[in-house]
């Protein structure tokens, strides 16, 4: 029995999962294609995109770890559920993007030293085929991002941009180098792969550090949220708000708010539910009542009783000389 009734911490991503199988089961296949073609052509820029291929299997597998956790619920030990494991496997996937990144850079200078001959026609029929798979797969993950929002498959579909332009740059060096006999090239097209693929992974790291980090989410403003809870009947103060992502679209508020002493307290805790949900699109918030009669909060909540006994002092004179001309 579980007492989450206003988010249940848990996915149930259907398209996610579908589209994760069909992009593995591809992934595999060519993967497995492209190592033995790389070897047999000896192009570092065929080996780099296959070395790339290689963490894609492994950052699709995470990704379907993640997933399957993320559908299941909430219980005594984990409250949140098994969410933040979406965004432990999708830094590790940037983690990964990153280091090969790095490893494609180095061996591409390498080469530039120490320039090997290649094969440029088996390089080029197993880069066409690479292009065409990384076509579909690009366009399935893209399409399923659009259905549902997910790290895990926002990290895969950076894997496959890099791939896709990795298999780009590896048919442009092979036609380059067979008119120009600039061997040079396939290391240096090797190193701009390398390059995009680490902003990709910088990218997805960024983005699951802030979450892991629990910032505010770039999509809401604090202040802003304050302000629209502050103007709710019966608010006087707003301190003490954290907004944080458990994982990606799954947010979470608390705040302590200095009420009203005549006000309703079960009525402002249900118009700032609503209000939050209204605006901003926040179901999941923790919302404390406070009084600085009643709770010491240090300077801060002197300074706030003072307003308060000032306000009311103004109020009970207002109150006497209105009674007084009557």
């Amino acid at each position: 029995m579980y007492d989450y009734h206003h988010l249940r911490h848990q996915k149930q991503q259907t398209r996610s999962k579908k589209t994760l199988w069909v992009t593995l089961a591809l992934t595999l296949f060519f993967t497995i294609v492209e190592v033995i073609g790389g070897l047999l052509s000896n192009s570092l820029a065929l080996l780099s995109d296959s070395a790339h291929m290689i963490s894609d299997v492994f950052a699709l597998g995470l990704s379907m770890l993640a997933i399957y956790l993320a559908s299941r619920p909430p219980n005594a030990r984990f409250t949140f559920g098994y969410l933040r494991f979406e965004i432990i496997a999708s830094l590790l996937n940037g983690l990964a993007l990153a280091i090969i990144a790095i490893g494609i850079c180095i061996e591409g200078i390498r080469r530039f030293l120490q320039p090997e001959p290649i094969d440029l026609q088996l390089m080029l029929v197993i880069a066409s085929i690479g292009l065409v798979v990384n076509i579909v797969l690009t366009l399935v993950l893209s399409r399923s991002m659009k259905e549902e929002d997910n790290l895990n498959v926002k990290s895969a579909l950076w894997h496959f941009i890099g791939d896709l332009l990795s298999s780009i740059g590896v048919i442009v060096s092979a036609i380059i180098i067979y008119y120009s006999g600039l061997q040079w090239f396939d290391p240096f097209i090797s190193i701009v792969i390398g390059a995009i693929i680490f902003t990709g992974g910088a990218k997805i790291i960024k983005e699951a550090y802030l979450i892991l980090m629990e910032s505010v989410p770039e999509c809401f403003d604090l202040d802003e949220i304050r302000r629209t809870i502050g103007m709710v009947e019966g608010v006087e103060d707003v301190h003490d708000m954290h907004l944080w992502a458990v994982s990606t679209d799954h947010y979470s508020l608390t705040a302590h708010v200095f009420m009203n002493e005549n006000a309703d307290a079960l009525r402002i805790i249900y118009d700032i539910n609503e209000t939050l949900k209204a605006r901003f699109g926040i179901v999941h918030a923790a919302v404390q009542l406070e009084h600085a009669r009643i709770h010491p909060h240090g300077e801060y909540g002197e300074q706030f009783l003072d307003r308060v006994e000032t306000d009311g002092s103004s109020q009970h004179a207002h109150t006497q000389a209105h009674t007084f001309h009557s």
